[in-house]
């Protein structure tokens, strides 16, 4: 039997999916074993061109980490879809946005002011920002050009199935594979990762308490066997697919989101505020006045907490542009 044609890809991103590839250890093997891996620029020698030879389809399955974020990463997008038969969003900065996406409460202007002028370690009296071209005496450069918005992979292209986590665990990533080797894919758009919570891994007691205070993870030393919503530090777990086995809460680290939205939610960071809202609050028998805002106002960084990750697949989606 012919082997498969695998190809991988880094857009916007830190690289850390592209060691979570590695990661599966001596599975590697397997997949060596089952695919030929046609396309990794981390990791072989090849050029676009060499990609843009390929006849279309001829891959079988492409994936694809990291967020739109500029010019290169969308002509990359739109190539990959061309040549691969699938393409999967691998890791949360493909399906999501990730953390690049918080650049959605900016644009480009702004960013580069900050980077280029105010930040404390650059001299930069002439406030030069880099230009998608520059003559210089060996001819003219050309680099990509930065978008105002950070993108998802699938706002830019056709996606055939998702594979989430920051980075994907190595669990989801094997079974993916093994999915793919014996023809078993779910239908077209699914998420590979199993259809529950976190918290339906999570070890920890619940005993559906009202808090009325809550603290960041550097503030309480948590109980190790109760829920660290329930003592007061903000864990996304409530709202966040499974598929990581719970692995931050098992080291008292709360659940930061990066597995996406439960399934049949549309819009994680809404719901993570409505299952905060259903136990912040007074507890009845205090006989303490209920002040709803100052209860609000303990929440730091609204959307650094509750959309981390999500923020370009949000309904929010950006702050809005001043034209």
């Amino acid at each position: 039997m012919a082997k498969l044609k695998f190809g991988f890809y880094w857009a916007a991103s830190c690289g850390g999916c592209e060691i979570a590839v590695l990661d599966i250890n001596e599975k590697i093997l397997d997949v060596i074993g089952l695919a030929d891996i046609v396309f990794w620029p981390v990791a072989m020698d090849i050029k676009y061109k060499d990609v843009e030879a390929m006849p279309d389809k001829s891959i079988d399955v492409v994936f694809f980490n990291g967020a739109i974020r500029n010019s290169e990463n969308e002509e990359m997008a739109k190539l990959l879809r061309k040549k691969a038969k699938v393409l999967v969003a691998f890791g949360s900065c493909a399906q999501e946005g990730c953390i690049p996406g918080l650049a959605n409460l900016h644009n480009k202007a702004e960013i580069f002011q900050k980077v280029y002028s105010e930040c404390p370690s650059v001299k930069n009296p002439e406030h030069i920002t880099p230009n998608t071209s520059t003559k210089v005496k060996e001819g003219e450069i050309h680099i990509p050009e930065l978008y105002d918005t950070v993108k998802t992979l699938d706002q830019t292209v056709d996606v055939d199935y998702y594979l989430p986590g920051c980075p994907p665990p190595v669990d989801l990533i094997a079974k993916a594979v093994e999915a793919i080797a014996t023809n078993k894919l779910p239908p077209k758009g699914s998420v590979l990762a199993p259809n529950k919570s976190v918290c339906d891994e999570c070890p920890r007691t619940r005993e559906k308490k009202i808090i009325s205070k809550i603290f960041r993870v550097y503030e309480k030393v948590p109980e190790p066997e109760k829920c660290l919503l329930e003592q007061g530090i903000i864990c996304i777990g409530p709202a966040t697919r499974s598929g990581c086995g719970a692995q931050c809460l098992k080291v008292d680290m709360p659940c930061t989101g990066c597995g996406g939205p439960c399934p049949g939610e549309i819009e994680q960071g809404a719901a993570m505020m409505s299952a905060l809202a259903s136990i912040l609050g007074v507890d009845e028998e205090k006989k303490e006045d209920y002040d709803s805002q100052k209860l609000i106002k303990q929440i730091k960084d609204p959307v650094g907490t509750f959309y981390r990750y999500s923020l370009p697949a949000s309904i929010l989606r950006r702050k809005v542009i001043k034209k």
